[in-house]
Order: structure tokens, then C-alpha cells, then sequence
């Protein structure tokens, strides 16, 4: 990758984390449509509030130290406001921007934050279950898709699916391990939504 498009990506990381916040705020979501959203912020919702005390704890703290050198003092408190500020609009990210299972388009969105945002036809989810598993390892042709070091729901598909990584980088996978916050009623919506598709025939994959 060039170097030229890395603080590129970081820019439009963070420029989303912020629309995720004020949508948040507002409470709305981002890309539901006419889905059905399935929530995955459940599980680690208190480490990052817990986090984000912290981090709070730090600033007031490094500001009363810094006092006398106005000029540090300044630029250390921008930065511990701000990394504040990214960690609520992670969290906000998480929640704002849920998995999304869309019978009518034939699609299963699966997402994490801004990180995230995997596609998957229908008809190419060849079984569903769920299955919760703490620890993961890297394997070609799987993504694990993990909150709080989890997942719940496991999918393995006929053909691959193409995932583009944080800063690009595209591989195909067959199995996806994810986390829901309700896995049993997503895995049985899934079921139901496959079903139709079958019924329906296949439909195009959206994003290539």
C-alpha cells in the first residue's frame, strides 16, 4: 500500500467514528433500512464506558500536573479529550451500526464499528449455528468477526465472500464467526430469511 493512503484511511476511520457518534446521539442508525438489526454492542458496552472513565481520570489529572507549562498543558489535554471522544464514538460505532439481515435484498450485513462491513448473499450460506467460542485462531479463508474476544454465530458458505481489510487488503473467506448480542433469535431469523432466498433464486453479490 502506498504511504500516501494510509493517514488517507485514518482521516475516513475517524470522520465515520464521529458521524457514528452523532447518530448516536440522535439515536438512529446507520444502514438498516428495511432490515432487521442485530445488535452485538451488549457485550462489551462496559469496558469500553469503563475505558472511557479512565481515560477521563487521566486527563484531569495530567491537566492539574501541567498547570505550569501552559504549552504542554494544552496540547495534552487536546489529546486526552480526543482519544475520550474516539473511545465513546467507538462504542457509539458498535451500537449505531448493527449486523443487518435484509430477506428482501437477499443480503446478511455483518459489521464491527467502522472496521467491518461484510456482505453476504443468502443463497451462499450453506449452514448457520450458533456456537460461542473464546478463543480464535488465524486461518486462510476464515474471518472472526470478534467483540469482548468472542463469538456466538458461525457461517459456512458454499462459495467465498471477498472482505477488504482496515487498510485494503482483500481475501476470500468461506467461514465467518461473528458475535450477536440474541444469537438464537438471529440464527433463526437467518434459517427463515435462507429459505425464502432458495425460493426467490439466486441474486446478485452485492459489492463484487
Amino acid at each position: 500500500m502506498k504511504a500516501v493512503k494510509v493517514p488517507r484511511i485514518i482521516v475516513r476511520h475517524e470522520l465515520r467514528l464521529m458521524v457514528s457518534l452523532v447518530l448516536w446521539l440522535a439515536r438512529r442508525t446507520h444502514g438498516v433500512g428495511g432490515g432487521t438489526a442485530f445488535g452485538y454492542a451488549r457485550g462489551e458496552g462496559a469496558v469500553m464506558f469503563g475505558f472511557a472513565f479512565v481515560c477521563v481520570v487521566e486527563t484531569v489529572v495530567m491537566s492539574v500536573l501541567l498547570l505550569k507549562w501552559p504549552t504542554v498543558h494544552a496540547v495534552v489535554l487536546f489529546l486526552d479529550v480526543y482519544t475520550v471522544v474516539i473511545v465513546v464514538a467507538l462504542h457509539a460505532a458498535n451500537v449505531v451500526r448493527p449486523h443487518v439481515l435484509d430477506p428482501d435484498s437477499g443480503t446478511l450485513r455483518i459489521r464491527r464499528a467502522v472496521h467491518v462491513d461484510l456482505r453476504i448473499p443468502l443463497e451462499r450460506i450453506a449452514s448457520v449455528r450458533r456456537e460461542l467460542r473464546m478463543s480464535h485462531e488465524r486461518a486462510d479463508g476464515e474471518l472472526n468477526v470478534e467483540v469482548g474476544s468472542q463469538t456466538t454465530v458461525t457461517l459456512e458458505l458454499t462459495e467465498p465472500v471477498t472482505h477488504v481489510a482496515f487498510f485494503g487488503r482483500r481475501r476470500e473467506v468461506r467461514v465467518v464467526r461473528f458475535h450477536a448480542d440474541e444469537p438464537d433469535a438471529l440464527v433463526r431469523a437467518l434459517t427463515t430469511g435462507r429459505r425464502a432466498a432458495r425460493a426467490q433464486g439466486p441474486a446478485p453479490y452485492p459489492g463484487g
